[in-house]
């Protein structure tokens, strides 16, 4: 199998951080995502927007840059958990990307709060695609982080095909 794709929204830089260790792991190609306007600073602002865009199905308008992932065959889909599902931007890219056929890994990254059924919500997204178990993370992993991630990849069934070095199983 060829290199994966790691594709992430970060608001606080945690969920990059997690797609950044992917990266190392894997040797996949990484790209950020952004929306074409960026979250308002404070919090309550940033909530208010951010159940009103999840209310509504609201997908955002993204900065160029996070390529085709048309080339891979597995992707790696990072999102923060905002409301118990993905971020707005998260779920613009993959609306407006055809992923039929591809293997989708979701990893998210989550402060507390409501934690939802993020796979069947990109399952919905993304319905001609194989949604695998999705992966949270608390804040950015800490130094379990590589550790979890491997026996993350391990239980979904792509560390063989991707042919990782893991260490010891």
């Amino acid at each position: 199998m060829k290199r994966p794709l790691i594709v992430s929204y970060s608001y606080s830089g945690n969920t990059h951080q997690i797609g950044r260790q992917l990266q190392a792991i894997t040797s996949g190609d990484w790209r950020e995502i952004h929306p074409w306007q960026p979250y308002p600073m404070a919090f309550s602002e940033l909530l208010g927007q951010v159940k009103r865009e999840i209310g509504s199905g609201y997908y955002p308008r993204l900065l160029p840059g996070a390529g085709s992932p048309r080339p891979y065959q597995v992707i790696f889909a990072g999102s923060p958990d905002w409301c118990g599902t993905i971020a707005p931007p998260m779920a613009s890219w993959l609306y407006r990307n055809d992923l039929s056929g591809k293997i989708i890994l979701p990893f998210y990254s989550y402060c507390g709060g409501v934690v939802g059924d993020i796979r069947k919500d990109i399952a919905e997204l993304c319905p001609k695609a194989d949604v695998r178990e999705p992966l949270g993370i608390v804040e950015h992993g800490g130094e379990e982080l590589m550790g979890i991630l491997r026996q993350w990849l391990i239980r979904t069934g792509v560390a063989d095909s991707l042919l990782i070095s893991i260490g010891e199983r």
